[in-house]
C-alpha cells in the first residue's frame, strides 16, 4: 500500500506539472481578449475534454506502441527524462516551452472563435512532455491498481484544468504575472527532479548504472 501510495504522489504530481494549466491562463486570456465568460467557459471544457482524451488513449496505448516499434522501456525512459528535463529548464526560467507552445500557436489561434482543442487542449495542455510521461508510468506499472491511479490521475488533472482556465480571469488577476512565474520555476524545480530520476531508471534498467 504504501508503494502504491508512493507512485500516486510521483503520478499526480509529474502529470500537473507537465500539464500545467496555471502556466497556461496568460496565453489563454491573450488568445481570446474579446470573448466573454460563458465562451472561455466552453473553450476550458473542451480543452479539459480533449487533454483528458488524449492522455487517456496514450496511457493505454503506451505498451502497444513501444511492440511496434520495438522500443524498450529503459530506452523510452531516457527519452522521456530528457523531453521533461528540456521542459523543467524553460520552466525555471517562468517561459513557457517550446514542446508545449510555440510562438506562432498564439499567433495562430488569435484568428480563432474556439481555441479549446488546438492550440488549448493539445499541444498546450496535454503536449509530449505529459504524454510520455503517462506512457513511461503505465508501462512500468501495467496491473489494474496503478492503472487506476493513472487514469484517476489523468481525470482529476483535466477537471482542475478546467477549473483553472474557466476561471482564468480570477486567476490572473489574485495571482498575477509574478505569481505565475513563481509557481513555474517551483514546479520547474521538481520535474527536473522527476527528469533525473526517469534517465537514472532508465540507465539503471539498461544494465549501465548498479
Amino acid at each position: 500500500m504504501s508503494s502504491l501510495l508512493q507512485f500516486a504522489f510521483i503520478a499526480f504530481t509529474s502529470i500537473f506539472v507537465l500539464v500545467d494549466p496555471i502556466a497556461a491562463v496568460p496565453t489563454f486570456l491573450a488568445m481570446t481578449p474579446e470573448a466573454d465568460r460563458r465562451s472561455r467557459r466552453h473553450m476550458a471544457m473542451r480543452a479539459a475534454w480533449t487533454c483528458f482524451a488524449v492522455l487517456a488513449v496514450f496511457s493505454f496505448a503506451g505498451t502497444l506502441i513501444f511492440k511496434l516499434f520495438g522500443i524498450t522501456l529503459p530506452a523510452f525512459k531516457i527519452a522521456g527524462g530528457l523531453i521533461l528535463g528540456l521542459i523543467g529548464l524553460d520552466m525555471l526560467q517562468a517561459k513557457r516551452s517550446p514542446t508545449k507552445e510555440t510562438p506562432g500557436d498564439a499567433a495562430e489561434a488569435m484568428g480563432k472563435e474556439d481555441v479549446g482543442i488546438v492550440p488549448l487542449g493539445i499541444p498546450m495542455l496535454a503536449g509530449p512532455g505529459s504524454i510520455s510521461s503517462v506512457m513511461v508510468l503505465m508501462s512500468q506499472n501495467s496491473d489494474w491498481p496503478h492503472a487506476l491511479v493513472i487514469f484517476s490521475a489523468i481525470a482529476v488533472i483535466s477537471a482542475v484544468s478546467y477549473v483553472v482556465l474557466a476561471g482564468a480571469d480570477w486567476v490572473g488577476g489574485h495571482l498575477g504575472e509574478s505569481g505565475i512565474r513563481i509557481l513555474t520555476r517551483m514546479m520547474g524545480l521538481l520535474l527536473l527532479a522527476i527528469a533525473v530520476q526517469f534517465i537514472l531508471n532508465g540507465i539503471r534498467e539498461a544494465g549501465a548504472l548498479r
